[in-house]
This record gives structure tokens, sequence and C-alpha cells, in this order.
């Protein structure tokens, strides 16, 4: 691979991140766990990725599937012991992986030691750890902010007598990072996991720690005003300005950088949620060296697909952020799989997923992998009584939730629940998912996966790829072209949107990179390269 193998590996990486209840389980309950993720990084090493994201495997009751952290200094049960983390950590550690996990800082669950302490009266030591506010006088919340899992983002406890605040579940309550005993706790839980040797963190809504002190409520979204807005959530009704990312976000931040520079070649990678300054947030967070490494939004995480967007998306952040950091993706667990998203009806899937990968490892940029996107696995189609997440029970049918992308991982194709585990999967694996199975593309040299190795290998061979410049050149129709360069290598890369073969005029000199098996692309005798639908390249000039 190409990358720095000094403090900077993080700049250009490609990340695989893995979901560790559906990725593998060995004790036959139904539920992946750390030692099946183990057993299964080899699979994870041979793609060419440089780091595994897990998301939270800490003790909870798993009331948002772990993003309630009830212990952040504990392995739940459920998925194994400290003593199975350390090995997982060893494991990644002799295969050359890094190791990142997912730090959900901005709420505990209720059932933390914090919280029953805090709800429990108005004066004991941990009475100001979490945001606590007095109703109005008529007994109603003390402003209009909303939960984005639906309904008031606050919850009356009748044991104080007052609104505590939750940006998600009710059982989520917020923590008060107004309180600087507050954030010396959670950097202590922090320095704990750094302590037995992981490479980085991925900081789950890290825009959402600080709230308004004055708690002034939210104004509506213009198109809230002009009627014009169609969300089914809303939360997507207001401009939150007062909930999250304010401004005070950015010393904890710097506080948050200084433990990791204390350790030697770790980073940070932070999930920017904000409906409309998330560019602006990313870059603020990302400048000066002092805070987050990297951060990622949901620009790319929606339904549009087009040269015009992904450009858009991509020069927006070059501009905002030139000494910042972008990382990329275009799938996760929180979002319909993206060759769901975007192949239209009766389109190929297969087709979308090579040339996204194709598209990811040639961006400027770190990137980030959701387990399965290896396969062209699509989302799931679950019926109502399958569902585990609230936010799709709570919003159904209108909006189904994530289970769809959060089901088990297909290894064998023959063998009992596609490899994944002896026992009945915690979600139903899709019939059609099996086709795709491990065992079936390694066999298979024109394979998803075999693209998917090919163009991480591509990336990992060219350093203009890993970290050099963008510049984007104009083009006709729905066509992505621009330029990548670094250490006198110079890349051309160009990317075929629409469903129409266009054709483009090769300077001299141009050899094109990608493997013949995965060719996209003809040069006819009139030095013209020609572009089939979602046809791309990757050549080298000079």
């Amino acid at each position: 691979m190409a990358i720095a193998d000094d403090g900077n590996w993080w700049r250009g990486c490609a990340i695989y991140q893995i979901y560790p209840r559906s990725f593998q389980d060995t004790d036959g309950d139904g539920i992946g766990d750390l030692a099946g993720a183990t057993r299964r990084l080899a699979h994870v090493a041979s793609l060419g990725v440089d780091a595994v994201w897990l998301s939270p495997f800490f003790a909870s009751p798993m009331a948002d599937m772990g993003y309630d952290v009830s212990d952040y200094c504990a392995v739940d049960p459920m998925f194994g012991t400290l003593a199975d983390f350390d090995a997982l950590v060893a494991e990644a550690h002799r295969l050359g992986l890094k190791v990142i996990i997912d730090q959900v800082l901005s709420h505990s669950s209720d059932r933390h030691p914090w919280f029953v302490e805090s709800r429990s009266s108005r004066d004991n030591e941990k009475a100001d750890w979490y945001v606590w506010a007095d109703a109005r006088p008529d007994g109603t919340a003390p402003n209009n902010w909303l939960s984005v899992f639906g309904g008031p983002a606050w919850e009356w406890d009748s044991t104080r007598r007052q609104y505590y605040l939750h940006n998600f579940l009710g059982s989520q309550p917020d923590l008060n990072f107004h309180n600087p005993a507050v954030q010396d706790a959670l950097l202590d839980t922090v320095r704990f996991w750094l302590e037995r040797g992981v490479d980085g963190f991925r900081l789950d809504t890290v825009n959402y720690y600080v709230h308004d002190r004055w708690l002034r409520s939210n104004p509506p979204l213009p198109e809230s005003v002009a009627g014009t807005n169609v969300e089914t959530n809303p939360y997507l009704y207001q401009e939150h300005l007062f909930d999250k990312t304010r401004p005070e976000n950015l010393a904890f931040l710097r506080r948050f950088r200084a433990l990791l520079d204390e350790y030697e070649g770790r980073a940070a990678v932070g999930e920017v949620g904000d409906e409309t300054r998330s560019l602006e947030t990313l870059a603020a967070y990302t400048s000066g060296g002092d805070k987050l490494h990297m951060c990622y939004t949901f620009d790319l995480l929606g339904p549009q697909f087009s040269a015009a967007h992904v450009r858009r998306c991509v020069e927006a952040f070059e501009q905002a952020a030139p000494d910042g950091w972008v990382c990329w993706a275009f799938s996760n667990h929180d979002v319909v799989r993206h060759v769901s998203r975007w192949t239209p009806p009766g389109g190929d899937t297969d087709a979308v997923a090579g040339f996204a990968i194709a598209l990811m490892c040639c961006l400027r940029g770190s990137i980030c992998l959701y387990q399965g996107e290896e396969l062209g696995l699509t989302e799931a189609e679950l019926a109502f009584e399958d569902l585990r997440d609230h936010y799709g029970i709570r919003f159904w049918p209108g909006f189904k939730g994530r289970d769809g992308c959060r089901t088990p991982m297909v290894w064998e194709a023959q063998a009992q629940n596609a490899g994944f585990s002896t026992g009945k999967p915690w979600l139903p694996i899709p019939a059609e998912h099996r086709a795709r199975a491990v065992d079936v593309q390694n066999a298979a040299p024109a394979s998803v996966l075999a693209r998917y190795r090919h163009m991480l290998g591509l990336r990992g061979a060219h350093p203009a790829l890993v970290s050099g410049s963008i510049r984007f050149l104009d083009a006709q129709g729905d066509v992505l072209a621009f330029l990548r360069e670094a250490d006198g290598q110079r890349l051309l890369c160009l990317f075929n949107f629409s469903g129409e073969a266009v054709e483009w005029a090769l300077p001299s000199g141009v050899r094109p990179l990608q493997s013949a098996l995965f060719a996209s692309h003809a040069v006819s005798g009139a030095g013209r390269l020609s572009l089939g639908p979602l046809g791309h390249v990757v050549a080298r000039l000079g």
C-alpha cells in the first residue's frame, strides 16, 4: 500500500466498517461477535484496505444497537470479552490493519451509572452531568427541539420533576459538555482504549456534543415556512442552530486531539450530521491541525447520483477546507445501500457497484467501505414484524428504518445461514444475498469482489490517488473528469454517469491502468476514448 507508514497513515487510507452484530457469529446465538470479526479479518485484509472501523461493542441495553452505552470501558457479553477485543487488535495488527473504534460521546444509555445518579436528585454529585431543564409554566418542554428519532427531544423525569434532553431515543440522554468534569470523564474512557492499542476513533454525531446554554428554540427552515417541505421526519423541518453544531464544540475537539497526540500515530474521524452546514462544519472541525484529522458528511450518502453532484461536493470541500481532510463513504449502517439507491429500476446493480468503487478509489480524501458492499449487496426488503430498529418502527411505512442495510454478511452460499451463524440470525438473510456470498465471488474472476480488490490495489499502488491533488476538467453531459497528481505522476480519471455512450479525445501518451478484465472503455483508431453507460477509466498521462 502507498499510505504513509508514519503518523499520517490516515491521510488517504481505505477503511472497512465492520458492524459486529452482523459480521460473523461464533457462539450460535445469531448475533455476531468480536471473535467472529477476528476470524474474518483475513477477508478484510485481502481487499487491500488499511484499517477496520468497529461499530459499538460496548456494554449496552441495545435500545439503539449499541449506540446507547452503559459502560464505556467494557465489552458487552453479547460480543465477548476484553480479551476477545485484545485478540482482535493483535490479529488486525498482524495483518497490517489499523483498528478504529466507534466512540459515542454525545449521549449515554439511561442505564449508565452516571445518569442513574444524575436523575436521582437535583443536588447529587452528577446532577448537572446531563442536560436538565425546568418545564415551562404550562408544563410543556423547555423549547421546540425535536428528536431525530421522532417527537420532542425532551423527556419528563418524575423524580427530579424536570425534563432531560435526548437528541435520539428517550433512553439516550445527552451529556452536558458545558461541565468540564463530564469532558474529563469521557476523555478518560478514550484513554482506556488508547492504552489497549487502538489506532483511531470514529466519533459518532460529533457535532451534537454541545447544546445552546440558553436553550433557545430553533427556527423553521424556509421551506417549512413556505409549506414545501415533504420530509417524512419532522426533525428536518427545523434549522438546527441551537441544539447542535455550537461553536463551543471546537474547544472540546482540541482537548480530544491533544489527548490523541500524546500517543504515536493515532487519528480520529468525525461523523458530521448537519442538514444545512455540513461542509463548513467539516472544514471547521478538520482545519488547523489541532482538532479532528478528518470528517465525513452525508453528502454522498443520499440518493443523488450524477457527475454534477459529486463535483459540487468535492469542490465545495476543497474550497472550504484547503488544509482539512475528508473521508468519503457511499454506504454505512444508517443509510440504504448505495447500489439500491443509485440503480434505476431494472438496472444492473453490479455495474453500479463497479462504477462506484472505481469512483471512490479515485476521489481525493480517505475512503470508507461498509461491510457487504464489496459483494454488491442490495438493500434487504424486510417485513414489519422482522424490524429491530426503533427508528424504522417509529416511522413505518414512510421510512423503513436501517435494518435493510444491517442484515448479516453472507460467507458461504450453501452453508447454514450463509455461514454467518449456526443459530437463527437476529435479522433475516435475504435469499438473493446467498448468490453473492464470498465463496461464490472468490471463484469468479470478474465478480464485484474482484473489482473491489482490483481498484483498491490500484489506488494503493499510486500516490496520486492516495494523497495527490485533484483538478476537475470541463466535460459535456453527465461525465465527471478530473486529474490526480503527486510526485510527478499524473492520472486522468473519467466517469460516465449517463445511460448513453460518450467519447473523449485522448492526449498522446495515455496508458489506461485498469485491468482489461474490468475495462469499460475502448480506444478508437482516431485517438478517442469511448465510454459506455457507467463506463470509467483511470489512465496515466505522459
